[in-house]
């Protein structure tokens, strides 16, 4: 399935230059332009409150936009830079680039855990530790995955899994080369709790042996 993408909506700008920019921002708007896809760049403006929520609430910049322009068809976009205040730190200027169904973009997609009733290591009091709840990946912009499924049938405590333990959707691929952990079947707190017990009332017999 592929994932939804989110809308942001804009306005067309009139107007080009840093005159017009500067009225954009007087008008509480934060200037823009999208460009690529072999057409012509479109200046636009965007809602400042609403344009700085979505900044804040992170990975902006790895986010797969649905660009919504009045007289303009919807566009898949990313963004490619925001332009900041050097001492408010605040969005003066931002940039995206149109993307085509074929196109490879990088995103961070959610991992899903299923079949935990099948796993040997949580039926034995075992925890489920999450290294890495999302993982960024290549994909390609008109089958962006929903999220990444991860199997734990047949997993027992102490056991580590990997991005190669993991079936890719199609098409896509991690950004980072190396076989890292996606998560972990930690053994029970009472088992840890023992060993550590036995462990401490060894180190003494040896001592009281010295």
């Amino acid at each position: 399935m592929a994932k939804e993408i989110p809308d942001l909506v804009a306005e067309a700008r009139a107007g080009t230059g840093k005159g017009a920019a500067r009225q954009s921002r007087r008008n509480g708007k934060v200037p823009g332009i999208v460009y690529g896809d072999h057409k012509d760049p479109i200046a636009l403006e965007f809602d400042f409150n609403k344009l700085l929520a979505k900044l804040r609430a992170g990975r902006f910049m790895s986010t797969l936009w649905n660009l919504k322009v009045e007289g303009h068809e919807d566009v898949r976009v990313i963004c490619r830079g925001v332009q900041k205040d050097v001492v408010k730190d605040l969005p003066i200027h931002i940039d995206f680039m149109r993307l085509r169904r074929t196109s490879k973009v990088k995103l961070f997609i959610p991992v899903e855990f299923i079949n935990e009733e099948e796993c040997p290591g949580l039926k034995k009091g075992g925890t489920l530790v999450t290294v890495r709840n999302e993982v960024e990946m290549i994909v390609t912009a008109g089958d962006i995955p929903d999220h990444l499924t991860v199997d734990l049938a047949g997993h027992e405590v102490g056991e580590s899994i990997h991005i190669n333990d993991v079936k890719l959707p199609a098409g896509a691929k991690p950004t980072i080369d190396r076989n890292f952990v996606i998560a972990n079947i930690a053994a029970p707190s009472a088992l840890r709790s023992s060993d550590d017990e036995g462990g401490e009332g060894e180190e003494a017999e040896a001592a009281a042996e010295e």
